[in-house]
């Protein structure tokens, strides 16, 4: 049995609907990424919505929670996300630290690392060894800020020994920025332009794959699988911030066994 298969089969049910990477790493490293299905919140938050600044229900969202938890090792080790380049060392968290951070390292077993999404990247590194593991919530404001790059180093790994993963996040052909986003890439990497298309008069179509996939070959990543999701679009799986703004979140989890 692949590991792909082997960690479907250890969510049971629930394996059926959320994502299971599909990636070359050890079988010690476990992660998955929940999509709408398998709560019990209702109307625009509908039905896993784990966000608990969303503006659902606290009692759903901890219900919801609940489920999760129990698919994992431990209690995850939430975070405070501030679309910055933070990265927290989930070993050292306490399971309700609620660090201001948008990502997370562990080199502990069992230590649970997460980010919430709703359109931004959740973005899952491993090592050849799988002794680390990391998560990045990779919009496009943290990823010029460089929290790609931050979540790299702070592995401690050789870059070319890493693998990554690059979760459901808003599509290429329906994240329309403005130039000043444009901008902030191309000051750091004039390369980055080709990541982006001309749509309308002062407007672009950004495609946040092609930027991640820049910035970890630029952080000396060769290894990267993932991508091809749309979360504007994919309504029926996936929460959207920018097509819904009462919008849920969706959760990427990550560990050694």
């Amino acid at each position: 049995m692949s590991w792909h298969d082997a960690m479907k089969a250890a969510l049971g049910a629930a394996g059926e609907s959320w994502i299971v990477p599909d990636w070359p790493v050890p079988a010690s490293v476990r992660a998955f990424v929940t999509t709408r299905a398998g709560g019990v919140s209702e109307g625009e938050y509908a039905s896993l919505n784990l966000g608990m600044r969303s503006g659902d229900a606290p009692q759903n969202v901890e219900a919801n929670r609940r489920i999760v938890r129990a698919h994992l090792p431990q209690a995850p080790r939430w975070l405070a996300q501030v679309h910055g380049a933070e990265v927290a060392m989930a070993d050292d968290l306490a399971d309700d630290a609620n660090a201001m951070a948008d990502a997370a390292v562990a080199r502990k077993s069992g230590r649970v690392c997460t980010v919430l999404t709703a359109d931004c990247m959740p973005l899952f590194l491993a090592d050849e060894w799988g002794t680390r593991v990391a998560v990045a919530h990779a919009g496009w404001r943290g990823m010029a800020a460089g929290v790609i790059e931050g979540t790299v180093a702070a592995m401690g790994s050789p870059p070319e020994a890493l693998v990554a993963w690059m979760g459901p996040a808003i599509g290429p052909d329906a994240f329309e920025v403005g130039p000043e986003v444009r901008e902030a890439f191309l000051a750091g990497d004039p390369a980055s332009e080709s990541a982006f298309r001309s749509h309308r008069p002062g407007k672009f179509m950004a495609d946040l794959y092609a930027l991640a996939r820049a910035r970890l070959a630029r952080a000396g990543v060769r290894e990267v699988h993932g991508g091809g999701f749309c979360t504007y679009r994919d309504a029926d799986r996936f929460f959207s911030y920018r097509r819904e703004k009462k919008s849920g979140r969706m959760g990427a989890f990550i560990w050694m066994e």
